[in-house]
C-alpha cells in the first residue's frame, strides 16, 4: 500500500509521543513492504534528507503559533497529498478531523487517531476547546474510520456520539536488562525519581514538585521535557529552587531510554488525556511506576504499577511517594510486572500489525498484509 501519515511534527521524533508513534509505525510499515510518507514541519524536524530509515519525508512550512501550527500544516499537507494517489491517509490528532473529508471526496480513504480528549487539556482557551469538541463530532462523519488508543476513550465516543471506533494501543520497545549500564547526565542507578512529559499544566509537574518537597528522601527529582508557548508555566516550575530538582529539557533516543531503565521510580501525575505514550514506554523499560488515577492510566497499568488520587494539594501523591521509596522490594516487583505487561500488551510489532490490518481493510487498493503473518491483537 501507499500510505501517508499527517498531523504530527514529523520524523525523526523530537517532541512527543505522537511523533514517536508516527516514527515507529512508519518504519515498521515500510519494513513490511509498504510505501510510507510522513509529512513534517520545517521548523520542527532535523534536516536528515528525503528518506529516514526507509520512510519518505515531505517537509512543508507552517505557522509557529500555538493555535495555528497544526491546523495550517495539516491543511497544507492535505492539499499536497491529494494528487499523490495514496491508497490511504492516516491523520493524527482529533483537531485534524475536518481535513479528513476532502481526500475522501476525491476517493482516498482516511483514518484518524483522535488521541484521548484533547479539549480537556488546560492549555486551550474556550474557543479552542469548542473547536476540538466540534472535531470530536466531525471525526466520525468526515473520516472513513476512527482509532482510539484507550478503551475508556472508545467508550466515550460510543456513548457520546454513537460512534464505533477501533482500539489500538500505543506501543513500546521492550528494553533488555543491563545491570552494568549507568544512566546519563552523571546520575546513579536507582537514585532518582523521574518525570517525563511536556511541561504544560495538565501534566501536573507542579503537583509532583510540591509533593516531592514534602517527602523525606535523598533521591533526586529529574524533570525531562519542555514545551513551546509555556514559558511562564515553566518559569514558575523552575522558580521553586531546590538543589535536588534538575531540569534536563528534551531528551530523546538512547539517553532517554537509559533514564527510564535506571530510575528508582517513574511518576506520571497527568490530569488529562488517553493512554500516555510515556507511560507505555516506561513499562517497556521496566520502570517502577506511580501514576495518577486517570482512567486511561489505570487501564494501561493494570496490576503493574501504583496509582494515586489526584487532588490540588497532592497529599496522596506525597504519601505514595514516601511509601514506595521506603520499600525497595516492592519497587523491584513492579519493575518486573511492568516489563511483563508491556511485552504482552504493547509491543510495537503487535501495534503495527493492528494498524496494517486496519489499513488493508480500508485502503483504496485493498490487499493482504505484506508480512503474511497472522495479526496479533493487544489484549485489553
Amino acid at each position: 500500500m501507499k500510505i501517508a501519515i499527517l498531523g504530527t511534527r514529523g520524523i525523526p521524533a523530537a517532541y512527543s509521543g505522537f511523533e514517536t508513534c508516527a516514527q515507529e509505525l512508519s518504519i515498521r510499515l515500510a519494513e513490511r513492504g509498504h510505501e510510507v510518507t510522513v509529512y513534517c514541519r520545517s521548523h520542527a524536524v532535523a534536516p536528515v534528507g528525503l528518506y529516514y530509515r526507509g520512510v519518505r519525508r515531505v517537509t512543508l512550512p507552517s505557522l509557529q503559533n500555538k493555535y495555528l501550527d497544526t491546523f495550517c500544516h495539516t491543511l497544507l499537507s492535505t492539499l499536497h497529498a491529494l494528487p499523490q494517489r495514496y491508497d490511504l491517509l492516516l491523520y493524527m490528532g482529533v483537531g485534524n478531523a475536518p481535513f479528513t473529508l476532502l481526500p475522501r471526496l476525491s476517493g482516498t480513504p482516511t483514518l484518524i487517531n483522535v488521541d484521548g480528549l484533547d479539549r480537556a487539556r488546560d492549555k486551550w482557551n474556550a474557543f479552542a476547546r469548542r473547536y476540538l469538541g466540534l472535531c470530536e463530532w466531525l471525526a466520525g462523519r468526515c473520516a472513513t474510520h476512527v482509532i482510539t488508543d484507550a478503551l475508556g476513550i472508545r467508550e466515550y465516543y460510543r456513548a457520546r456520539y454513537g460512534l464505533e471506533t477501533t482500539y489500538i494501543a500505543y506501543g513500546t520497545d521492550i528494553d533488555p536488562k543491563n545491570e552494568e549500564e549507568e544512566p546519563p547526565f552523571g546520575l546513579k542507578r536507582r537514585e532518582y525519581i523521574l518525570f517525563v512529559g511536556r511541561l504544560v499544566p495538565e501534566n501536573r509537574a507542579h503537583e509532583l514538585i510540591s509533593a516531592y518537597q514534602r517527602v523525606a528522601t535523598d533521591l533526586e527529582l529529574i524533570i525531562v521535557g519542555d514545551a513551546p508557548y509555556s514559558e511562564s508555566y515553566i518559569a514558575s516550575l523552575k522558580s521553586r529552587r531546590n538543589p535536588r530538582i534538575r531540569f534536563l529539557g528534551y531528551v530523546f533516543g538512547e539517553p532517554y531510554r537509559r533514564l527510564l531503565r535506571h530510575c528508582a521510580l517513574f511518576v506520571l501525575p497527568t490530569a488529562a488525556g488517553g493512554t500516555h505514550p510515556v507511560l507505555v514506554e516506561a513499562m517497556g523499560a521496566g520502570a517502577a511506576i506511580l501514576a495518577s488515577d486517570l482512567p486511561a492510566n489505570i487501564e494501561a497499568l493494570g496490576e503493574a504499577g501504583v496509582v494515586f488520587q489526584r487532588s490540588e494539594d497532592g497529599d496522596d501523591l506525597a504519601r505514595q511517594l514516601q511509601r514506595l521509596i521506603a520499600d525497595p522490594d516492592s519497587l523491584s516487583t513492579f519493575r518486573y510486572l511492568a516489563r511483563s505487561r508491556a511485552r504482552a500488551a504493547f509491543s510495537w510489532e503487535a501495534v503495527t500489525a493492528r494498524y496494517e490490518e486496519l489499513c488493508c481493510r480500508h485502503a483504496r487498493n485493498r490487499s493482504a498484509p505484506a508480512s503474511g503473518r497472522e495479526f496479533e491483537r493487544p489484549p485489553p
